[in-house]
């Protein structure tokens, strides 16, 4: 699974998940790209699952690039812990996905396998998404569930 090799610091804020994705908005590598039109955390199992899923359905054919890496550490405290003595351990990491941000591209197969593989992918992760071909912007309704 996905994790950072070292951190700086190891517990942090949760913060807030605002505004749209200003960088990783474009489909750089590949042809084709799964865009969320939401918010929210994606863990790096299910970036596990997504990938695991993508590369299953197009039988180790063309290439798969991910653009998301979790880089925050999401910290629990024990079960049957009182109040208070500090904050937990991190747990898992997640990567923070904003909407508009490009999470992951395929190159190499055709335009209908692609999105068939990115279509499976999408249904283990806890955010919307949709399809997008390179140079394409968000357009249209996708745009206005952007804004929402």
């Amino acid at each position: 699974m996905l994790m950072p090799k070292r951190v700086k610091r190891r517990r942090q804020h949760r913060g807030r998940m605002t505004g749209k994705a200003m960088r990783g908005n474009k489909v750089a590598y590949g042809d084709f790209g799964l865009v969320a039109t939401e918010c929210g955390w994606i863990t790096s199992r299910q970036i596990e699952a997504a990938r695991v899923a993508m590369t299953r359905y197009i039988k180790r054919g063309g290439q798969v690039w991910i653009d998301i890496f979790p880089h925050k550490p999401v910290t629990k405290k024990p079960a049957d812990t009182r109040m208070g003595s500090g904050k937990g351990s991190p747990e898992f990491w997640v990567a923070v996905v904003k909407p508009g941000r490009v999470m992951f591209e395929m190159n190499g197969i055709a335009e209908e396998l692609a999105r068939e593989a990115l279509r499976l992918a999408s249904h283990k992760l806890p955010v919307k998404c949709k399809f997008i071909r390179k140079g394409e912007q968000i357009t249209g309704e996708a745009q206005e569930e952007v804004k929402a």
